[in-house]
């Protein structure tokens, strides 16, 4: 079954069109308190584990940045294969222990386009579930099944790790 945000039309699972926007949806449970979770998303450590690395895909580590505060920029950089990709952003809402959004890109290819993710993060007796909401512009709509099944696995390497 498919999940939407509050404006969006219902399409395949895990995908919505909100505001016109391709938008993918990864929805991960956790059993582990919300700060803990909020935490990890923001540690260079933890982003080294579950974004990017063998626990992933085949691909190296070449630097973790980060600068979670409310305008501070993150550039995260790999060399998979032959080819360099620098992923960077800008964090535009911080809020412990509940959501963080940031801008998401590829330097020199999507940075420039305004894809934004926001990371809603709500306690359960349990733990907490993480919505992962990822909406790109629409000329990179081709990229949404990719976009929504690596969310999905990297969701669950950190619910792994944690």
């Amino acid at each position: 079954q498919g999940r939407t945000g509050k404006t969006g039309a219902r399409t395949r699972s895990g995908e919505a069109m909100c505001a016109s926007k391709p938008t993918a949806i990864a929805v991960q449970r956790f059993n582990v308190p919300a700060q803990r979770v909020y935490d990890a998303i923001l540690s260079t450590e933890m982003i080294g584990r579950f974004m990017f690395g063998p626990l992933l895909r085949e691909e190296t580590i070449l630097h973790i940045r980060n600068d979670p505060r409310v305008g501070g920029a993150f550039s995260y950089k790999v060399r998979r294969g032959e080819h360099e990709i620098d992923h960077v952003g800008r964090f535009l809402q911080l809020t412990p222990p509940k959501r963080i959004v940031f801008i998401w890109g590829i330097a020199g290819e999507s940075d420039q386009y305004g894809s934004t993710v926001a990371i809603d993060i709500t306690p359960t007796p349990e733990g907490c579930i993480v919505t992962l909401t990822h909406q790109m512009p629409p000329q990179w709509a081709d990229f949404l099944d990719r976009s929504r099944a690596a969310w999905e696995k990297m969701l669950g390497v950190l619910a792994t790790l944690l």
